[in-house]
């Protein structure tokens, strides 16, 4: 049987942000920008879906007078991200 995708990790954006936060734990927004290739804009609507859904933490500071925005995956996170695979996988036929 196919199990349901969680629709918010079932976005390709955030679910490359996701994958990115599972192995750094947490990056620069910077960083997310340059790996997914998203416009500023773009991320910064995802990020806050994440946010919202409670998968990441978003945390804004200044760091030599110029904003930064730190994004760090929560428990929350990992757990919806494992459980998206887990679920990709009945897809796949990994869990007859």
């Amino acid at each position: 049987m196919f199990k349901d995708l969680d629709p918010i990790l079932h976005s390709q954006l955030r679910l490359a942000v996701i994958s990115l936060l599972i192995g750094v734990k947490e990056a620069e927004f910077t960083f997310l920008k340059e790996k997914t290739n998203a416009t500023a804009g773009n991320l910064s609507v995802q990020i806050q879906k994440l946010k919202d859904a409670g998968y990441i933490d978003v945390i804004k500071k200044f760091k030599d007078n110029y904003p930064q925005t730190i994004c760090k995956i929560t428990t929350k996170g990992i757990k919806a991200f494992e459980e998206y695979v887990k679920n990709l996988q009945s897809y796949l036929g990994k869990n007859k």
